[in-house]
């Protein structure tokens, strides 16, 4: 069954693919409708999410946030399609690196990083955008999807330009194995992890539950931490920026380098609350005892 609904799929992903972005965004708006106003699409778990981020604001303007962020969700899923065949031409006309002095300065010292963001801005074009530079070879963290179909489907997207990917669970072999090259070793790290295996803070508000991986591998290699976002400017037009949060990681504990992504990445998103995704179940756990 999981090869069938793949190799139904297949044609239709591509397709979209290959459209231009004028053409996907009449999709987006269509789509839209159907997912907000139709479907309902997590509606409750978002507006709940929203409330609790911002208790300060009025149920007009959460409404306003809420409706941004789902023709911004709809764009999101119809722009990561486009990553499966978008050129390298394309993609510097709609992604601008900025303010990456910090990344050129470790290139040139051939020093390896590692990357903190958040699922912020479109981090797929983002990733994709990065392998065009003549930087550090970049690995993504990323979980392998449960249909072997289109696990390889996703793993050929975000590889097709150069990157490369560790699965979570053989990060740490990874980092290890390239040591000798020049790498970006880059976690999405506002996920929820379990619990009991996490570190807990409060982030908008709430107490959220943080991997703390990332610190852990970066303090044992003593690889820079760098915060990227990937800012929309607007529709279809994003700008890769980097900064520095901690430059001598083996100095730090991993709490600490998770809790400085934590509060830089709040700060994103109290500027530009409707990029970030609000559909997801951040808040499901509770802190222990």
């Amino acid at each position: 069954m999981q090869a069938v609904l793949y190799y139904i799929s297949l044609p239709f992903i591509y397709l979209l693919s290959l459209l231009p972005f004028w053409v996907l965004y009449r999709i987006s708006d269509f789509l839209f409708v159907v997912v907000y106003y139709v479907l309902g699409y997590r509606r409750r778990v978002v507006m709940t999410n929203l409330k609790n981020s911002f208790p300060q604001k009025s149920k007009k303007e959460l409404r306003v946030i809420q409706r941004r962020f789902y023709r911004y969700f709809c764009d999101l899923i119809l722009e990561t399609l486009k990553s499966l065949t978008i050129s390298p031409r394309v993609l510097r006309q709609h992604l601008s690196m900025e303010s990456t002095e910090v990344l050129k300065k470790y290139a040139e010292e051939k020093r390896s990083i590692t990357i903190v963001m958040g699922h912020w801005g479109n981090w797929e074009l983002g990733g994709a955008r990065f392998a065009l530079e003549p930087l550090h070879k970049l690995f993504v963290i990323y979980h392998p999807l449960h249909n072997k179909y289109f696990d390889q489907l996703v793993y050929r997207m975000r590889t097709r330009l150069g990157n490369g990917l560790y699965a979570m669970k053989d990060t740490i072999r990874g980092v290890i194995r390239d040591r000798e090259i020049l790498t970006a070793t880059a976690f999405i790290a506002d996920q929820t992890p379990f619990p009991k295996n996490a570190h807990w803070m409060t982030f908008l508000h709430q107490d959220t539950p943080f991997f703390t991986g990332a610190g852990k591998i970066a303090r044992k290699m003593n690889y820079p931490v760098i915060y990227v976002g990937v800012k929309r400017v607007r529709r279809g037009h994003y700008a890769i920026f980097a900064e520095e949060l901690i430059s001598e990681p083996a100095e730090s504990k991993a709490t600490d380098i998770v809790e400085a992504f934590a509060k830089r990445l709040e700060v994103d998103i109290h500027e530009i609350p409707e990029i970030w995704l609000w559909t997801h179940r951040r808040w499901k756990h509770k802190r222990p005892g």
